[in-house]
C-alpha cells in the first residue's frame, strides 16, 4: 500500500514499536509527524528517515501525560491546516510494582498517558477523519488487556479499556471511510520491561518479539480494516485459550508469569 501524500501522526516515537511503525510508514510514501518525550532521539530517528526515504518528518517533543499534549498537538497538525491521515497511538508506559506501593502522581501520570490523551487524539482526529470520508488509527494495547494482571494492576486495566474502547469505535465508524484497530502485543523487543522496573530471564528475553515484526503485523491489520490484532499466533492462541480458563486461574497465572 502506497501513502505518498499522506500524513501520519505517530506518538512514542523514539523507541521500540513506536520507531518501528514510523520507519514503515515512511517506507510507504507517507510524511510523519513523530512525538515523544525525547527530542534527541525524535531527531535522530527524523533525520534517518528523511535520508532513507525523502519524506517530510516533523518533530514535536512533549510528553502525553500533560493534560495539554493533546491539544498541542493537534493545534500543530489540523490547527495549522496540515491534516493527520493515519494516528498511531503507541505512547504508554508500565511500572511492576503492587498498586499501593506505586506513587499516586506516578499512577495518575500513566492512566494520563495511556488512557486519557489516547482517548482525546482519536476523538480530536477522528472527527477530522469523518469529515474527509477516510483516516486509519491504530491503538496499541497489549495481552494484558485479556486478564487481570497483579503487579500491572492499572496498566492491564488500562489496556483493556484500550481494546474495548477501539472495538467499540471500529463499530461505530462503519460506513464511513474511517478504520480503527487495536493492536495487543504480548512479549516485544522495547525498552517497556526496563521502564518498568520488571527483570527478564536470558530465556524469556530470547522469546521476545522483535519491535520490526509487531509494527509489521500491526500496520497489516489496521489497512486490512482489523478491528483488534493479537502479534503473534503462539500469543493469539494463548488469548484463545484464555477463554476457557476460570478467571480466578487466570488471575494465578498472571500473578506468576510476570512475577
Amino acid at each position: 500500500m502506497q501513502l505518498k501524500g499522506q500524513r501520519a501522526l505517530v506518538t512514542g516515537a523514539s523507541s521500540g514499536i513506536g520507531d518501528q511503525v514510523a520507519r514503515q510508514l515512511a517506507a510507504k510514501g507517507a510524511d510523519l509527524v513523530i512525538t515523544a518525550r525525547r527530542e534527541a532521539r525524535l531527531e535522530t530517528l527524523a533525520e534517518d528517515i528523511r535520508r532513507r526515504y525523502k519524506v517530510e518528518v516533523t518533530v514535536i517533543a512533549l510528553d502525553l501525560g500533560e493534560p495539554t499534549a493533546p491539544q498541542q498537538l493537534w493545534d500543530a497538525t489540523e490547527g495549522q491546516d496540515r491534516p493527520v491521515d493515519i494516528l498511531i497511538n503507541n505512547a504508554g508506559f508500565g511500572t511492576q510494582r503492587p498498586f499501593v506501593d506505586i506513587p499516586w502522581e506516578q499512577s495518575l501520570q500513566q492512566l494520563q498517558v495511556n488512557l486519557v490523551s489516547l482517548t482525546e487524539l482519536t476523538y480530536r482526529f477522528i472527527r477530522s477523519m469523518k469529515k474527509r470520508g477516510v483516516g486509519y488509527v491504530l491503538n496499541v494495547s497489549s495481552i494484558g488487556a485479556y486478564l487481570p494482571c497483579p503487579q500491572f494492576a492499572t496498566y492491564a486495566s488500562g489496556k483493556a479499556y484500550v481494546r474495548n474502547f477501539t472495538e467499540a469505535l471500529a463499530y461505530e465508524l462503519k460506513g464511513t471511510g474511517v478504520r480503527a484497530c487495536c493492536l495487543c502485543p504480548g512479549g516485544t523487543a522495547t525498552e517497556f520491561s526496563e521502564v518498568a522496573g520488571q527483570s527478564l530471564s536470558k530465556a524469556v528475553a530470547m522469546t521476545m518479539m522483535s519491535s520490526e515484526r509487531c509494527a509489521r503485523i500491526g500496520l497489516a491489520a489496521m489497512f486490512r480494516g482489523r478491528r483488534n490484532i493479537v502479534s503473534g499466533l503462539f500469543n493469539s492462541l494463548g488469548m484463545f485459550l484464555l477463554r476457557f480458563v476460570p478467571r480466578r486461574l487466570a488471575v494465578w497465572i498472571a500473578a506468576k508469569v510476570l512475577t
